[in-house]
């Protein structure tokens, strides 16, 4: 494989790792919270489960989107998307305010009469973590879908070598999510910003993909040449690394509670009445 492909391949694995770790960490706080009325020996065997599951599907729907990663109504879908969450993240981070405090809500929860059941529980990871793989997968293919060509074998619709990265992006998303995920909601308690900054990465991803789209020979709104040019690759990425510095440099330090808060909120965890 030529140096060149070898460099821009591992760089995109690069950003997908780290995206992947700043996402997981909110996805891991939220499973916590699922599974902590359960027994210690419980609690492992469900997000085990859980996780196994996350990893089946993952690598079905990756199987299924290599074969409609071409079809620039699949393509337009997954940028929209990627617009919804980034958008619906930031709009409840900064914009929402919700009076309940954090801690009544997590102890509203603990107090709950009624506590679901082992598997319950595990069915509720399992849903958890498909919604996540989503987010996941699209985020991951969008960055994928201009790298060049490889001699690997094409996979469906995807070469080989945009599908191994992408395959490699979300299982060691999944690694994270069990074992390094307390490592980076430490981090995003010290830095808080990055996590807005992940979102709006996840936002610019959907550019990316939408540029693609509109390149697609069935649409030509755009040259099919630009999506794949040096000059918008490097626009991508220096913009990229732009928000993620932004998102360090700014970050200031909150309490724990504030950041338990957020994610509740990002995730649709409401109070129990």
């Amino acid at each position: 494989m030529d140096l060149s492909i070898f460099m821009e391949y591992s760089w995109v694995l690069i950003v997908l790792i780290v995206l992947e770790g700043l996402l997981a960490a909110d996805n891991a706080l939220v499973l916590a919270i699922m599974v902590k009325h359960l027994p210690d020996a419980e609690r492992k065997k469900a997000l085990f489960y859980g996780l196994a599951g996350a990893f089946v599907f993952r690598l079905l729907s990756l199987f299924v989107i290599s074969f409609l990663v071409n079809v620039w109504q699949v393509q337009a879908i997954g940028a929209l998307y990627l617009f919804f969450i980034s958008l619906n993240h930031i709009i409840r981070k900064v914009f929402i305010k919700k009076a309940t405090p954090a801690e009544n809500v997590v102890m509203d929860e603990v107090r709950e009469p009624k506590k679901a059941s082992f598997w319950m529980t595990v069915l509720k990871v399992e849903l958890a973590d498909i919604a996540f793989a989503v987010d996941s997968i699209l985020a991951a293919v969008a960055l994928a879908v201009v790298l060049p060509d490889t001699p690997l074998p094409s996979i469906g619709g995807m070469d080989g070598g945009q599908f191994l990265v992408v395959f490699l992006g979300g299982f060691i998303g999944l690694i994270i999510m069990r074992f390094a995920a307390n490592l980076f909601v430490g981090l995003l308690h010290r830095k808080p910003g990055l996590e807005i900054a992940a979102f709006v990465i996840v936002g610019w991803v959907g550019v990316k993909l939408a540029v693609y789209t509109l390149s697609h020979p069935a649409l030509a709104i755009i040259p099919e040449s630009f999506a794949k040019s040096t000059g918008w690759k490097l626009t991508f990425y220096i913009v990229l690394v732009s928000i993620a510095l932004i998102g360090w440099f700014l970050s200031k330090d909150k309490e724990e509670h504030e950041k338990v808060q957020d994610v509740l909120e990002t995730h649709g965890v409401k109070e129990q009445a």
